[in-house]
């Protein structure tokens, strides 16, 4: 991860990753499935730590282009949250994110914990976001 100051700017290129276990108190469907908008929120935080980083302000988000939403993500999975600043304006800053599944519960009735890492992590969901900052 590239550590800018705010006083020299935001950095093209920075990037930012975080991890998460979902818990299955967010599955909102059948098959442990968790909502789209669980993707959303997660991409929310490291939007809001890149702009801590590179402006010394959390930053609002102004809009999102090019959702994709290409695998599930269930209860039990640990993601893993990218967030790369591409474009970066006076006061705007354009983000790539990407949510991947890196482990996935694989729960049997004798082994109700088991769990296992994934040899090539599942891109999940997609998207650009605009943020703006003081």
């Amino acid at each position: 991860m590239t550590s800018p100051s705010p006083e020299h700017g935001p950095s093209i290129g920075t990037k930012v990753v975080h991890r998460r276990y979902v818990p299955y108190s967010h599955a909102h469907y059948a098959g442990n499935l968790v909502d789209g908008a669980y993707s959303l929120g997660l991409f929310g935080d490291v939007a809001t730590e890149m702009c801590i980083l590179t402006d010394g302000d959390e930053g609002l988000f102004a809009s999102y282009d090019d959702v994709q939403f290409k695998a599930p993500v269930r209860a039990g999975d640990v993601l893993e949250i990218t967030c790369e600043l591409i474009k970066a304006g006076r006061r705007s800053r354009v983000m790539e994110f990407a949510v991947y599944v890196v482990a996935r519960g694989a729960a049997t009735e004798a082994r109700p914990g088991a769990a296992e890492i994934l040899s090539e992590p599942i891109l999940a969901t997609s998207a650009r976001g605009t943020v703006v900052v003081p």
